[in-house]
């Protein structure tokens, strides 16, 4: 690239274009996951469609590597690359809420707050993740699962209509009516067919829950865990109750005298009010010892949302492994607590979230989401803020990932997958339905100009 061709792409452009060497470069080139340093030779933020297709088409006609970074919080940093052009989707932000119709136009550099704060003025919510800073976009692209998820599906159940911008710099909407096959490939199908430059979901009934972690000494976590996948299948499915091995963190608010020790977490939002909640999650507490310390309460759906997000600040050290697992047999119990009890740091963690009931009630062909008779999908995640931990954590995740795997079914969701899994592993993930998908490649993107994610290739 020379600097003409740059320049006149700038000024095509109603957002900025920001290169290697700017003085506002490396503040925009940085990633969540601090793990992964990249340089792109140019970042476009796009304020709307028309930069979109001008970015597009600038990258595909100078062979340039094209990544697209949403909400940012990508875990393997697959929103960017080094020496290409990433087209940064960040600035456009807006929600429209219809509360009449129910639904939300939500713009694909919408953060999960971003949109908690406009759907809950109107006591209406997406299923969709568990921590704010999450982006709604490649959430949704790669299914989407959190506390509403039992009741109300994935995100990718909730989805409507997307208009996109194609590989050829077109531009289309794809619902069930328009374009239904790209339409069926993006709900689960990840990055691959196009750029989302808007999604329309369908809202349900959210306000006031009844939320909060409640936490064991780990020595109980084998009682917990037990009765904990007895009592699920029978939960009432406006229960979100998900399951970590975890350490109490060395800080407040966390009483002091449990800093640093290992727990058995159970997370739980109950869409509904108090009284309602407490007989839901009685039978399971009534057969448990008395936890460390219960902090569940009645509060606004989006102070639960954000309730991890201080933990969890841009630029730490990540690494992670995912699976959907149908059973929780005690072999496995026991080699779950195995590797727990050899955490790298106080932010690693395992969790067990629940991805049944409604999940359950969409067909597996009906979306490239595959694992629909899974009971809980799975993440494995090693976490540090110093990067000389990077090593540590990253062999703790692997280490505990071989040892629980056998017990686990052959796919992961694609948010829990790092990029240096393989493409074996890609394809467990989508099982029978990867086919579908590569030939639907081949028609929207034949040349894999969207290829800087969880890659399918264009079909033969």
């Amino acid at each position: 690239m020379n600097d003409e061709d740059i320049t006149k792409f700038a000024a095509s452009l109603r957002g900025e274009v920001i290169r290697a060497g700017d003085a506002r470069y490396d503040e925009a080139r940085k990633l969540y996951n601090g793990m992964i340093d990249k340089r792109p030779l140019i970042i476009a933020r796009c304020v709307d469609v028309a930069d979109v297709i001008t970015a597009v088409n600038f990258g595909r006609d100078n062979n340039l590597l094209v990544a697209v970074r949403g909400g940012g919080h990508n875990g393997p940093g697959l929103g960017s690359c080094d020496d290409g052009l990433v087209i940064d989707l960040s600035a456009m932000n807006g929600v429209r809420v219809d509360p009449d119709a129910r639904t939300a136009r939500v713009g694909p550099g919408c953060t999960q707050g971003d949109l908690d704060h406009a759907t809950h003025a109107f006591d209406l919510a997406v299923p969709a993740g568990i921590i704010s800073t999450t982006g709604v976009a490649g959430l949704t692209l790669s299914g989407g699962h959190g506390y509403l998820t039992r009741k109300y599906g994935l995100t990718i159940d909730n989805l409507i209509e997307a208009d996109v911008v194609l590989a050829d710099g077109s531009f289309v909407t794809a619902s069930k009516e328009r374009n239904p096959n790209l339409f069926w490939a993006l709900r689960g199908g990840g990055g691959n067919f196009g750029i989302v430059t808007s999604f329309v979901f369908k809202l349900h009934q959210v306000s006031m829950v009844f939320a909060g972690p409640i936490a064991w000494d780990q020595r109980h976590a084998r009682t917990i865990m037990q009765h904990y996948r007895e009592f699920l299948p029978n939960a009432p499915e406006e229960l979100g109750i998900f399951l970590g091995l975890k350490t109490v963190l060395s800080s407040a608010p966390f009483p002091e005298e449990f800093w640093g020790k290992r727990m058995c977490l159970l997370m739980c939002c109950y869409n509904g009010p108090e009284e309602k909640g407490r007989e839901a999650l009685a039978p399971l507490l009534d057969a448990l010892p008395a936890p460390w310390f219960n902090w569940m309460g009645t509060m606004p759906y989006p102070a639960v949302q954000s309730m991890f997000d201080g933990l969890y600040p841009k630029g730490m050290q990540w690494y992670w492994r995912g699976d959907f697992v149908k059973t929780l047999s005690d072999e496995a119990i026991d080699a779950h607590l195995k590797q727990a009890a050899k955490t790298p740091s106080e932010l690693s963690l395992m969790h067990l979230y629940p991805i049944d009931g409604a999940v359950h009630r969409v067909g597996k062909d009906e979306t490239p989401w595959n694992y629909r008779d899974a009971t809980w999908s799975m993440v494995i995640a090693g976490i540090d803020p110093d990067p000389q931990k990077a090593g540590p954590v990253t062999r703790w995740t692997k280490a505990y990932w071989e040892a629980v795997h056998p017990f686990d079914l052959g796919g992961a969701y694609l948010n829990f997958m790092m990029d240096d899994e393989g493409d074996a592993r890609l394809k467990a993930a989508y099982g029978d339905n990867y086919e579908r998908l590569a030939t639907l490649k081949k028609k929207y993107d034949p040349n894999n100009l969207f290829r800087v994610n969880q890659n399918i290739r264009p079909a033969a």
